[in-house]
């Protein structure tokens, strides 16, 4: 048996176009090319292959064959490694940014944010920074919606296509109230206690976890849009919510906020990534700011 040949860019480009807007013709079209040139290409491309990549035969329009959908995973496979290769050496060619968009999610610790930017400042004194704070998916949405280059985010559920992700560490979450709250009062709770009082609760303003909870117990909720009001609520006593361990750590100290014991939830992890689309690479400065994310998190671990 033959071994089959090796195609070339141009034909798994005509081939992935093709599938794309389902003809030869638009396929022509889409490409500038004559449609004759596109069925040649195609032709040659199964010639080399050794395989029919479309039904030509009982169908008007071309339709995949079972070799068609498999050889269709591995062209997108090899192109978009292509359009990876490009897009980083497109980011080394473009040398350092002027500017630099970041998004950090509302629970990573000030800590960790303060060191990071004091020796991104020191480190890269003519980038210009701009910096958000977003809450659980709308750090992704700004990130695909490309208003940030990088994002420090937490986790999202399903992962977005063409956004990759790099760990970077984790907090720790705790259920808090205030010492006269309910929950504080009774000590070792019963469980299910924590659902017969309002839960103070992070919304999404993104489409990504819309309507997602995390760590929701009560079927009292209270949602608010930033995690400084959720803090304050708490500290009066108004609700009991999962707070990051070192945002509190003060209120813990002093009395004003106390740990919850509640059987059915002790606190759990929140993960973070550093994301960036994938064909938009970061650049020397977002690649040091990852770096240093990266440190921390590993800093973190041996401790």
């Amino acid at each position: 048996m033959a071994n089959p040949g090796t195609p070339t860019l141009d034909q798994l480009k005509v081939f992935l176009t093709v599938v794309e807007v389902g003809s030869f013709a638009a396929a022509a079209r889409k490409l500038s090319r004559a449609t004759s040139v596109v069925s040649y290409t195609i032709a040659n491309l199964e010639n080399q292959l050794g395989v029919e990549l479309f039904d030509r035969k009982t169908t008007r329009k071309p339709q995949l064959t079972d070799a068609g959908r498999t050889v269709l995973a591995e062209a997108r496979t090899i192109y978009s490694g292509i359009d990876g290769l490009r897009a980083k050496v497109r980011g080394l060619l473009q040398g350092l940014e002027a500017e630099l968009h970041v998004v950090l999610d509302v629970m990573l610790p000030t800590a960790r944010v303060v060191d990071a930017l004091k020796a991104f400042r020191e480190q890269f004194p003519t980038v210009l920074l701009h910096l958000h704070v977003e809450a659980l998916g709308a750090v992704t949405q700004l990130v695909l919606n490309r208003g940030a280059t990088l994002g420090v985010s937490g986790p999202v559920g399903a992962p977005a296509a063409g956004i990759e992700r790099i760990a970077i560490g984790n907090v720790a979450l705790r259920p808090v109230a205030s010492p006269d709250h309910p929950l504080a009062r009774a000590g070792i709770n019963a469980p299910g206690a924590g659902r017969n009082h309002v839960q103070l609760v992070l919304s999404d303003r993104s489409p990504l976890t819309a309507n997602v909870d995390f760590a929701v117990l009560g079927t009292r909720t209270w949602r608010l849009a930033d995690l400084g009001s959720k803090h304050m609520l708490l500290r009066e006593g108004i609700g009991w919510g999962n707070m990051p361990l070192p945002m509190v750590q003060e209120d813990l100290d002093a009395g004003r906020l106390v740990l919850l014991d509640m059987p059915d939830y002790q606190g759990g992890i929140y993960s973070f990534e550093a994301i960036y689309r994938t064909d938009t690479p970061p650049g020397p400065a977002a690649a040091w700011l990852i770096e240093r994310f990266a440190a921390q998190a590993d800093s973190a671990s041996a401790a």
